[in-house]
């Protein structure tokens, strides 16, 4: 059984189903934070809630595809993919901290895209910044 477990195939997909099930996990908690709820308002035509949440799903997926290329094991690869969302999720707090001006909960809302667009390429630099990072 030990042969089974150290295929790259059976290894690969392991991988795989725990990133995304850590991925709607942490979809989940963004859920949380969010005062919207994503996926309604995507569903009703919210280009900046969709714009948002896909920078969200690009940088959670990126941060692990960081861990998975710099760790052997799948505990790893989960500790530092955890440590990298808690981060993105701190990054998510800081762009709303910086903007005093306005909410940006609710200009994405709104369906501000301007908004919606600049989450999402914080999201994404954030991840590459994080992901170059991981060890």
């Amino acid at each position: 059984m030990t042969g089974f477990w150290e295929n790259v195939l059976v290894e690969a997909a392991a991988r795989y189903s725990v990133v995304v099930l850590c991925l709607v996990l942490f979809m989940a908690i963004f859920e949380l934070v969010t005062t919207y709820n994503n996926w309604k308002e995507i569903k009703n035509g919210n280009m900046a809630v969709a714009l948002a949440t896909g920078g969200k799903i690009f940088g959670i997926a990126n941060i692990f595809r960081f861990s998975i290329e710099h760790n052997d094991s799948i505990i790893e690869t989960m500790g530092w993919g955890l440590f990298g969302f808690l981060l993105l999720l701190f990054g998510y707090f800081i762009f709303e901290f910086l903007t005093p001006s306005f909410k940006i909960d609710d200009e994405i809302k709104q369906d501000n895209r301007a908004v919606g667009f600049i989450s999402l390429v914080i999201s994404i630099g954030l991840s590459y910044v994080i992901g170059a990072n991981i060890i």
